[in-house]
């Protein structure tokens, strides 16, 4: 599937010497992101690059079990490497909680409830009025004030070359520089189902597929972690783009690597292959 798009995507580029490592939706999952990290610090020891950046396409929290764990985990990693946060659908839902309470009749069908748990609270399955107030007011206390900023610095969007990073897709028809924040991080059908090229090749994730979707204008990178246990990340050197191996996998071979100055790099034939 990714060598025969390979001809299809020829015109998208990125810029040489870069790399980038594209994270898809990690919701509260802290026990796959970390090892994903240092799978990817590894990655970058066998195949050096001038300048590894690490995109996430958003959806941090929710559904999964560490939200709060997640996010420590995303503010230590951008203290140290070149990172790009994007804002997901599930971000919007924090401040609009703490401004208005009863968003959390919608925010807990979209797994709410186990992010507020990661802060330590314990909700109810279906809070009453009173019980949501309470409830902002205690995350108000509980949530540290780096997670605040952290939200508020997320990117609607990350062009990097002939490619476009955002959460969910964008409006066909639409040029970037006009496409409304709610698109990038609700739309659905109408970019999922467009066989149209965009003006870049767009990485985006939000809805779940069971492998990494790749088409001739686009790829989802969305592998349901909270439920499959798969956090999928990409990487893409010049034209090349290729799954990171999976770190169970790496760790069961890893002894049998031997890491030399000769090491080859993406960009070379027996790396575009996925196995």
């Amino acid at each position: 599937m990714w060598n025969s798009l390979q001809s299809e995507r020829a015109g998208a580029r990125l810029p040489d010497g870069l790399r980038i490592y594209a994270i898809g939706d990690i919701h509260g999952r802290a026990d796959l992101l970390a090892p994903l990290l240092r799978q990817i610090d590894v990655d970058c020891t066998l195949y050096p690059s001038n300048r590894p950046i690490a995109v996430f396409v958003g959806d941090y929290i929710d559904r999964g079990p560490a939200s709060k764990e997640v996010l420590d985990l995303l503010l230590g990693c951008a203290r140290t490497k070149e990172r790009v946060f994007l804002k997901g659908n599930h971000e919007t839902f924090v401040h609009r909680f703490l401004s208005a309470p009863a968003v959390l009749d919608e925010w807990r069908l979209c797994g709410g409830l186990e992010t507020l748990a990661s802060y330590g609270l314990k909700p109810s399955i279906n809070p009453g009025a009173a019980e949501r107030r309470r409830l902002a007011e205690e995350l108000a206390k509980s949530i540290p004030k780096p997670h605040l900023e952290f939200f508020d610095s997320l990117k609607l969007s990350f062009s990097c070359g002939d490619f476009l990073f955002v959460h969910a897709g964008v409006r066909p028809g639409v040029p970037i520089r006009k496409q409304r924040e709610e698109d990038l991080l609700w739309i659905r059908e109408e970019f999922l189902s467009c066989d149209q090229r965009f003006e870049k090749f767009v990485v985006h994730g939000h809805t779940p597929v069971r492998m990494p979707d790749v088409r001739s204008n686009r790829i989802n990178i969305d592998t349901g972690a909270f439920a499959t246990g798969r956090l999928t990340c990409i990487v893409i050197e010049g034209t090349v783009m290729v799954p990171l191996i999976d770190v169970r996998d790496w760790m069961r071979d890893a002894a049998g690597i031997n890491v030399t100055r000769d090491t080859p790099t993406r960009m070379e034939p027996c790396c575009v292959d996925p196995g």
